[in-house]
């Protein structure tokens, strides 16, 4: 059998892979279930074949599957459309085209973690979730509150503030609506605090996490966000790569001999660029080689770019001190 490559446009309850040979003839086109079976089935009548799929919210699955079975790349989804734009778009089509991109050697691949790395990924990005969810909710009390024209009162997350919420004069569907949205936080917090402990153990036994923490402004959860979406430090050649990966790299316009240097791409990983911005806030208060460096750039061009360029330099810091297995000492 010739050698073959398959694409596959992958959905939530069912994938279309479009089956080429090495000399870009269709083989087959299908419509497959996402299920084990059935992936199973696909995936070991072309064993040993070329697959890709799509960066999707739901890859892992399918990648784990094929794996077994075939040589799988991960289609970087941004770099990928960029090469495969089409004024017409549909699955059969979609998937046609990630075949002989895949044929051609056009892929632009993302990185696939290994499953520990995916855990601790999932773990820290749940934290994130339940802070934001937290969020929310707080803003529906302070909503209540407003429309009720109480502005001026103490947390109503605290002791002080629930005793506070006891005598206000409100409806009794406000009073109800309040109650619900407390009893809410209150579950999300203990939640939050069950997610942090679990953090707490795992990163007192990550030598990586131990070693990011010596970096004033980085707790366990920092840490241990970090090493999960760095993932092996060694994959990036340097640290203009890593930083890249971030999207705190400069966006550059050039024509001809003029360069124009813009705000920072934003096009690599959200969380991780997340993290260091948040970690960069704390350590321009306890680090005096980082608040130097920040007062320095601030004097010049303002809080916003100079946390984005302490972030930066933070991230260097990580990239050196991850590949050399060294703690934290600027000097």
């Amino acid at each position: 059998m010739l050698a073959v490559c398959i694409g596959l446009d992958i959905h939530k309850k069912h994938s279309y892979a479009a089956v080429v040979d090495e000399s870009g003839k269709i083989v087959e086109e299908t419509r497959i279930k996402n299920t084990k079976e059935t992936l199973e089935q696909f995936a070991s009548k072309y064993r040993g074949a070329k697959a890709v799929i799509e960066a999707t919210s739901n890859y892992r699955y399918i990648y784990d599957v094929l794996e077994n079975y075939m040589e799988v790349k991960l289609a970087h989804p941004y770099k990928t459309r960029i090469i495969a734009e089409a004024r017409i778009k549909n699955d059969r089509l979609d998937a046609k085209m990630l075949a002989h991109l895949l044929r051609a050697n056009l892929i632009a691949e993302s990185y696939v973690p290994p499953k520990e790395v995916r855990e601790l990924r999932d773990l820290t990005r749940m934290r994130k979730a339940l802070i934001e969810d937290r969020t929310r909710i707080k803003n529906r009390v302070h909503a209540i509150l407003a429309r009720n024209g109480i502005f001026d009162y103490p947390s109503p997350f605290t002791k002080k503030g629930m005793d506070y919420l006891k005598r206000i004069d409100i409806s009794e569907t406000d009073r109800k609506l309040l109650e619900i949205n407390l009893s809410v936080i209150e579950r999300i917090n203990e939640e939050i605090k069950e997610i942090d402990r679990i953090i707490q153990e795992k990163a007192k036994v990550d030598g990586d996490a131990l070693l990011l923490t010596t970096i004033p402004g980085i707790s366990y959860y920092s840490a241990l966000l970090i090493k999960a979406e760095i993932g092996d430090v060694n994959r990036f050649p340097n640290k203009f790569k890593l930083i890249s990966y971030a999207g705190l790299c400069p966006s550059i316009k050039q024509s001809g001999n003029k360069e124009i240097k813009g705000h920072i791409t934003k096009q690599g990983s959200r969380m991780l660029r997340w993290i260091l911005i948040q970690c960069a806030n704390v350590a321009i208060r306890h680090d005096e080689y980082l608040r130097n460096f920040y007062l320095r750039i601030k004097k010049r061009r303002g809080h916003n770019i100079a946390i984005v360029a302490t972030a930066r330099k933070m991230l260097v810091c990580i990239y050196y001190m991850l590949k050399r297995r060294e703690v934290y000492n600027p000097r």
